[in-house]
C-alpha cells in the first residue's frame, strides 16, 4: 500500500499510542506530536489512512481510530521505495516523497538497490514509457551509453532520458521525435540509477 511519509508517521505513532495506552489518540494529540496545529489537517491525513485501509474508525464515538495491521505484499512480490516523480519531458526539481508499491522480483536486474519512480510527461514515449507509468530503477552512479538513466543536472533537475557521452558533454536523448536532446557539460550531469523495469496500472 503506497502511502506518504508523513502517513506512514502517522500510522506508526497510532500504532505506538494505542500499544502503549490501550486506547486511541486524539486528532489533538496526533497534531500535537506531529506540530500540527490544524485538528482539520489531522483529519485528512486520518482520513486518508482509512480510504487506504491503514486505519478503521467508528464515526459515533470519539478516540475512535485503531490501527489496522498492513498486509504483506502479495507472494512473490518485492516492495520498494516509491521516491517520488521523474520527469519524461524538460526537467524539473528533484522530488523525494517516500512510499512503496510492490514490483515483481525479475524487474529487479543487477546488484544494486532498487527504488521505483513516477513518471511525468511524453519524452519517452517511443521506448513505451508514458506519461503516468513507473519505472523500477538500479541506483547507479554510472552508466552505458544509450543506457535509459534517471538523470539530475546541475544538483536540482531530473530527468529520464538515454545517456549518451560527447567528448566534455553528455547529451540526454529523448525517445520522441518531436522533442530535442539535452546538451550539457558531462560535470554537471550525475546518473542517480538505471531503468530496469517498468509498470503501467490502468
Amino acid at each position: 500500500m503506497a502511502l506518504t511519509r508523513r502517513q506512514r508517521e502517522i500510522y506508526d505513532f497510532i500504532r505506538g499510542f494505542v500499544s502503549e495506552k490501550g486506547y486511541s489518540p486524539s486528532l489533538e494529540e496526533i497534531g500535537e506530536s506531529f506540530g500540527l496545529s490544524s485538528v482539520a489537517t489531522v483529519h485528512k491525513h486520518v482520513q486518508h489512512l482509512v480510504e487506504k485501509g491503514m486505519l478503521k474508525k467508528a464515526w459515533n464515538r470519539s478516540r475512535s481510530v485503531e490501527p489496522v495491521e498492513p498486509e504483506p505484499a502479495a507472494a512473490g512480490l518485492t516492495s520498494l521505495p516509491l521516491l517520488g516523480t521523474v520527469a519524461a519531458g524538460q526537467p524539473i526539481e528533484a522530488i523525494e516523497v517516500e512510499e512503496t508499491i510492490d514490483v515483481p522480483p525479475e524487474l529487479l536486474a543487477g546488484r544494486g538497490r532498487h527504488y521505483a519512480l513516477r513518471v511525468a510527461g511524453d519524452s519517452m514515449i517511443e521506448d513505451q514509457i508514458c506519461d503516468g507509468d513507473y519505472v523500477i530503477v538500479e541506483s547507479r552512479d554510472e552508466a552505458r551509453d544509450g543506457e535509459t538513466v534517471v538523470a539530475l543536472i546541475a544538483g536540482s533537475d531530473v530527468t529520464l532520458k538515454k545517456l549518451y557521452r560527447d567528448g566534455p558533454r553528455v547529451r540526454l536523448e529523448p525517445a520522441n521525435e518531436r522533442l530535442q536532446p539535452i546538451v550539457v557539460p558531462a560535470e554537471d550531469v550525475q546518473v542517480r540509477g538505471v531503468v530496469r523495469g517498468l509498470i503501467r496500472r490502468y
